[in-house]
């Protein structure tokens, strides 16, 4: 079990929303979750989080906006990126600006759960 790891989840969909935040918390992380962009980005400017997992198609920003919006700010966050269609373009896009992992939907919950730890090691 993790502990002390926050983890913000950005999923606009609400039932993967709850499948994600409980899969994580499940392991031990603490874990907030939003449904769009805007309120992502008023997190991410208030609080600290070790690691952001966002959906590439959201509301009110994007997934890719709301990296860039990290990436400016230098903001000390990993960021895994979510995407159900987005192509190789949205992907590389996305590496490029700072995204430690990329994963195409439907995923496995334990996919998941080993790009967040992996990544987290990553994070000093």
């Amino acid at each position: 079990m993790e502990t002390g790891k926050r983890i913000l989840v950005v999923e606009d969909e609400p039932g993967l929303r709850m499948v994600v935040e409980s899969e994580i918390a499940r392991s031990g992380y603490d874990v907030v979750s939003v449904a769009n962009g805007l309120d992502a980005i008023a997190k991410l400017s208030k609080e600290k989080f070790d690691l952001a997992i966002l959906d590439v198609t959201l509301p009110g920003k994007s997934g890719i906006e709301i990296l860039q919006f990290i990436h400016e700010k230098r903001i000390n966050t990993r960021v895994i990126m979510l995407t159900g269609m987005e192509g190789l373009s949205v992907a590389i896009k996305a590496v490029k600006l700072g995204a430690d992992d990329y994963i195409p939907k439907p995923f496995d919950a334990e996919y998941l759960l080993t790009s967040v730890r992996t990544v987290l090691r990553l994070k000093k």
